[in-house]
């Protein structure tokens, strides 16, 4: 099978197809997304060696359980162990043995075929196209936020970063709340943020110091969270979403002195973000820059890269 796989270069290679075990299916790939987890592995991002991946649609061929075969699927990221403390206590996605598709352990969706814990599968329902339904796991990841904060109308919200996951982000807290503004640089990014996600847009430096009661970092930089510091009002909570290669260093005294509560947030649940898709509350097809084929996975790994892009997706199979 073609895959795109990361040894500390890129690589374009044909590879056996994988083989699942007894708890595993096997998915042939359909439509996969680059993520900018993605882009920060191939910089050193978690040390991952192996096909890359996370964000995808397929079709499962092979399964322990049959009623899943020839259903189109989307897959939950982080495979646990089941015995741990954290599986014990309901938290898989923070087991201690995880594996995490394509970031951490287990080879990815960068391929024709994957294999993934049958206990990960969501179905897609009919109604959701492949090219909504890739955005699964970026938008429940944004969910997250509501599960870990009791977010209300009246909060004035602010979400820091114009590129995809900030969109989403946007997306899902508009939702709740009529407080929320995107913040970014990018004139134009923001205004196609806005015409195609219908979130208000700002510029970062036009927003008052310590005005907003929750700071939602999206911006892939280490930069933004010196920027949710100043933007969060004492007793505020900033909430952390980006990953990235490198350690930044914060003024934490600023945390502190201002009692911020800051709140790390990552993978999220599949059900409302597909619930969400079906029922066009979020709509994020309008987010994708370009599709490419298999065959020219590499050039699509570099479009992803290019500064102003937003989602680059890799048709694996129709």
């Amino acid at each position: 099978m073609l895959a795109l796989t990361f040894d500390g270069q890129l690589n374009l290679e044909d590879r056996p197809r994988p083989r699942p075990r007894a708890d595993e299916a096997l998915v042939r790939v359909r439509l996969a997304g680059i993520c900018n987890t993605d882009l920060e592995i191939v910089r050193g991002y978690m040390g991952f060696e192996g096909v890359l991946g996370h964000e995808f649609t397929g079709v499962v061929e092979e399964c322990a359980n049959r009623r899943w075969i020839g259903r189109r699927v989307v897959a939950e990221i982080n495979a646990s162990c089941g015995a741990c403390a954290m599986c014990e206590r309901g938290l898989e996605r923070h087991c201690f043995n995880r594996t995490v598709t394509g970031i951490a352990g287990r080879d990815g969706a960068f391929a024709e075929y994957v294999t993934v814990p049958i206990g990960n599968l969501h179905e897609i329902r009919k109604s959701i196209p492949d090219t909504r339904a890739v955005f699964t796991e970026p938008l429940a990841a944004c969910f997250e936020i509501l599960e870990q904060l009791d977010v209300r109308m009246k909060h004035r919200i602010a979400v820091i970063g114009d590129g995809k996951l900030g969109a989403l982000a946007a997306g899902v807290l508009c939702t709740v709340s009529d407080g929320v503004v995107l913040l970014g640089k990018h004139e134009d990014k923001m205004a196609r943020i806005s015409q195609s996600m219908g979130v208000r847009t700002a510029f970062f430096s036009s927003q008052p110091q310590q005005s907003f009661d929750i700071v939602v970092e999206c911006s892939g930089s280490p930069s933004g969270l010196e920027a949710a510091a100043d933007l969060v009002r004492p007793r505020g909570t900033i909430v952390l979403k980006s990953t990235y290669h490198g350690s930044p260093c914060p003024d934490t005294s600023r945390w502190v002195v201002n009692e911020i509560q800051v709140l790390g947030s990552r993978c999220g649940p599949f059900a409302p973000a597909l619930n969400a898709l079906r029922g066009g509350d979020i709509n994020p097809e309008p987010l994708i820059d370009a599709t490419y084929a298999a065959r020219d996975a590499l050039q699509a790994i570099h479009h992803a890269q290019k500064p102003g892009v937003f989602k680059i997706l890799i048709q694996f199979s129709q």
